[in-house]
């Protein structure tokens, strides 16, 4: 749950307390000796708080803004304490209002986050006052309140702008946490379903060995090889295969072929539908091919291809031999290259074909 209060509660409240220095300016006009530097203080004033206050605005106040309040700052009693006696009887009274102005137009700066522009106007405020009537000046004319405003605006926008930094990297912590465990989780439910595949899978053999003491058939032998290669599959392969693929696979194994899958991730990203067809369209590949070695790869994310097939056979072997790769072979004849497109419509069907 978030709690913040609205914007526009803030800003009118800034308003009225802006507007509360003019109506004193206006109310005290007939003390200063000249009333014309007074009413454009009050016009420069007035403008600046209204720019500084406008809606829509970005929390961290421009830097011509800021200037423009620095300037106004410097203006404003640079404008008005010529025009007053700093010695008269009974005081000045509400004729100073332009440092209580001053205070709040510097604290709008430093609220948002210009808090260099706003301690140069708080700077410049001090010297004018010390030179113009001496230091006591500074607490009659309630320099030191427009002080406090500032080094509270500086102490609260800082711990509020420290604390909107650590929310967000408390943020991107907890984000970072919850993607660790989701790949934790990931990871374990995957290898669960691993083991789980290779018992149902490993176990029947296993008790076969369990049975005959480790004294299997040649037939048995082979069907070993062809468990440990069907494992395998399941690893380095994992999303190449389906039920159909896996029956292919298996049958061209059990006619002496080599196959090779090879499943770097480019299958990840795609919908069910368009890989349950891939793996039609390659189940269907592997049933017309009668290569002695087959090679299975993914195409990477980006290509406009899915799976790469090919299909060698050595060269001057009959297809359909059984037991040669033609892995130590100098001379292979390319018996089949497909690429199963990753989009249909996206680009047109390849179809595979022998190549002579």
């Amino acid at each position: 749950m978030r709690i913040g209060v609205p914007r526009a509660l803030i800003v009118t409240m800034a308003a009225l307390f802006s507007g509360f220095h003019i109506v004193l300016a206006f109310y005290t006009i007939d003390v200063p000796r000249n009333p014309l530097p007074v009413l454009l203080a009050i016009t420069l004033y007035a403008t600046a708080t209204v720019i500084s206050l406008l809606p829509g605005s970005r929390p961290r106040m421009p830097i011509w803004m800021a200037s423009l309040n620095l300037a106004v700052c410097i203006a404003l009693p640079v404008l008005i304490t010529p025009q007053l006696d700093p010695a008269e009887e009974g005081g000045l009274g509400y004729s100073t209002w332009y440092v209580a102005a001053v205070g709040t137009l510097l604290t709008i700066t430093s609220t948002r986050l210009r808090n260099a522009f706003a301690w140069a106007g708080v700077a410049a405020l001090v010297l004018q006052t010390v030179l113009w009537a001496g230091p006591g000046m500074l607490l009659q004319a309630g320099v030191v309140g427009s002080i406090a405003w500032v080094a509270v605006s500086h102490i609260l926008s800082s711990a509020l702008a420290r604390a909107s930094r650590d929310a967000s990297r408390f943020v991107v912590a907890e984000r970072e946490a919850a993607d660790w465990q989701a790949a934790q989780e990931a990871h374990l439910y995957e290898r669960q379903f691993r083991l789980g595949q290779t018992s149902s899978m490993a176990v029947p053999m296993l008790r076969i060995i369990e049975r005959t003491g480790g004294e299997l058939t040649e037939e048995q032998a082979r069907e070993c090889l062809y468990l440990e290669a069907a494992i395998r599959d399941e690893i380095r392969g994992r999303t190449l295969l389906d039920d159909a693929v896996r029956r292919e696979v298996m049958r061209a194994r059990r006619r002496g072929a080599t196959v090779t899958l090879y499943d770097e991730g480019g299958l990840d990203e795609l919908p069910d539908e368009v890989r349950a067809r891939v793996h039609a369209e390659l189940a269907e590949a592997l049933a017309q091919c009668e290569a002695g070695r087959l090679i299975i790869r993914t195409s990477p994310v980006d290509s406009e291809t899915a799976v790469t097939v090919v299909g060698l056979t050595p060269a001057g072997e009959e297809r359909g031999d059984l037991g040669s790769t033609g892995e130590d072979d100098d001379e292979v004849e390319v018996d089949l290259w497909l690429e199963i497109p990753r989009f249909r419509d996206t680009e047109s069907s390849t179809a595979a074909a022998p190549v002579s």
